[in-house]
């Protein structure tokens, strides 16, 4: 999710996320050796990466992550830093940053580093910091009213596409609920899978919404096999309301989805939990555990 995006905060509980000692991370499940490199977007943890940048990092990294997807970039700058400072801040820590999330750009003209506004210099800038992906990360409101919005997206995104691989950046699309739901009576997300070149604008499947949309993600890869190289692994509370929920606690069934990886020809994928109703930390160390019982 973009930084700038507002969600609601009535279900999010501002506990002291900083507070969670590392005593209690380390009595969960989340210590074991993972069987492959699993990534952490940094959104879930936004709150306290404001306060405590490094502090944050430090414990992402004792939880066991390795990789990291960056969020909020902006005129040059990934959480206040140079591309140069972040990356070494980062590898101090044994993390690397393989993708990032940057906006349009179109509800927020003046905004440098979308895909609307000082694009090049944002792609550079991804490169110098070692990101293998830059993800397209949310349309907002404002800028999805109509089907044809998409289609000008489509011609947005093969460009956005074309100078990231000048580059050795692959360009792709994160998706949430609302691409699933038809406009002007097409679903968005056609127009996004079928306007668009496949070899410059691949896709970030965000499990959760996709499944919430009705969707079977398995399916989704069969439909377009090897366009999905990330993915945004977060589960869905068993109960009506469909809340976010640590990986593996939830209904989703990731045992069936990890098993199609080749077909969506995946590379990475991130753990995320937009809303957290324990202290984030906790929260990402429960699904990094969890996702280690998996031997995903």
């Amino acid at each position: 999710m973009d930084f700038n995006q507002k969600i609601s905060r009535k279900s999010f509980l501002r506990t002291g996320a900083l507070a969670l000692s590392l005593p209690l991370i380390s009595q969960l499940p989340s210590m074991a050796k993972a069987s492959s490199k699993i990534g952490l977007q940094l959104y879930t943890l936004r709150d306290a990466l404001s306060k405590d940048l490094e502090g944050t990092l430090k414990k992402v990294s004792e939880i066991g992550y390795k990789e990291v997807e960056t969020f909020g970039y902006s005129d040059g700058k990934f959480f206040g830093k140079t591309p140069k400072e972040f990356k070494s801040l980062l590898s101090g820590l044994g993390l690397s940053a393989v993708s990032g999330h940057y906006g349009a750009g179109i509800a927020a003209p003046d905004r440098k580093g979308t895909l609307s506004n000082d694009w090049k210099r944002a792609v550079d800038d991804s490169a110098e910091l070692g990101q293998k992906y830059m993800m397209c990360a949310y349309l907002t409101p404002d800028e999805r009213k109509s089907i044809d919005d998409y289609k000008k997206y489509a011609v947005l995104f093969n460009k956005s596409g074309e100078i990231c691989k000048a580059a050795g950046i692959q360009f792709g699309y994160h998706n949430h609920d609302f691409e699933f739901q038809k406009l002007d009576g097409q679903l968005p997300y056609d127009i996004i899978t079928k306007d668009t070149d496949a070899s410059l604008v691949k896709l970030e499947l965000d499990l959760y919404w996709a499944v919430r949309a009705g969707l079977d993600p398995v399916e989704l890869f069969k439909q377009h096999p090897g366009r999905f190289p990330l993915w945004h692994v977060k589960d869905m509370e068993k109960g009506p309301d469909k809340a976010f929920a640590e990986v593996g606690t939830g209904s989703i069934d990731f045992a069936k989805i990890f098993a199609a990886r080749k077909t969506a020809g995946m590379t990475h994928f991130f753990v995320e939990q937009d809303v957290c109703k324990r202290p984030p930390l906790e929260a990402i160390a429960i699904s990094y555990g969890n996702l280690v019982k998996m031997k995903v």
